[in-house]
């Protein structure tokens, strides 16, 4: 009885040898793995026609990227190379690039006080951030118990959508709104672009946009894959 165990036993083991052969070692295994295609990458975005449904693979920057006046002439050059005739339809600025032209030449709309400006975009916002006075925001009087929580100065992050409103006029819509480590209750966020707005609120605009001049060729912009994607009114 005991060598008939044994000899059971050593029939498992020789099955379970041939068992690992056969599925790590086996001859045509590598031949399956040569034969296997790999898939082919999507081309990025660049200026040119609208493009086709579908998604695109996108080589913009990730992470945050300092607002620069480099930039800025960048994104400039890129807006206004929709203007032109035999221009491209829509032009792709990565957040940095966008928020440079934004914020330092055509709305200027970050806090006086504004030092170390970087950019990023996630999901579909555009997520600005920058280290301020809390002076910029009105104080304890627009802030708040939350006052008393900020140092006088501290880091502000903005996150929001680009809306076109009409030809010619857009606004950057806050959806967030942090100080320091405190996510601003959406309440308040009004009252704080208030603060942040320069000049009264321009008609058409929502109580937390802040107005952006858009040239009267642009017809949408769009935030996605990292870039943000500017077209051209071709009516």
């Amino acid at each position: 009885m005991f060598g008939c165990i044994r000899r059971l036993g050593c029939l498992v083991i020789i099955l379970i040898a041939g068992a690992v052969w056969y599925f790590f070692y086996r001859p045509d295994r590598g031949d399956r793995a040569s034969r296997t295609e790999p898939r082919e990458a999507l081309p990025p975005l660049t200026s040119g026609s609208r493009p086709a449904s579908g998604p695109v693979a996108s080589t913009a920057p990730r992470g945050w990227e300092a607002l620069t006046t480099e930039r800025a002439e960048r994104g400039r050059v890129a807006v206004e190379s929709l203007g032109q005739r035999s221009g491209p339809v829509f032009a792709n600025l990565s957040a940095a690039e966008a928020a440079s032209y934004i914020f330092l030449v055509v709305a200027k709309q970050l806090p006086p006080s504004a030092k170390n400006a970087e950019a990023m975009v996630s999901g579909d916002r555009l997520q600005v951030r920058s280290d301020v006075k809390l002076s910029d925001f009105g104080g304890a009087a627009s802030l708040g118990p939350l006052a008393s929580l900020l140092a006088d100065r501290d880091s502000v992050r903005l996150g929001g959508t680009i809306n076109m409103i009409r030809p010619g006029l857009g606004e950057f819509r806050l959806r967030e709104v942090k100080l320091g480590k405190l996510n601003v209750p959406a309440p308040l966020i009004p009252r704080l672009t208030g603060q942040i707005r320069k000049g009264d609120r321009v008609e058409g605009t929502s109580s937390d946009g802040l107005p952006m001049k858009f040239p009267d060729y642009i017809s949408d912009v769009r935030i996605s894959n990292g870039r943000i994607t500017l077209y051209k009114n071709v009516q």
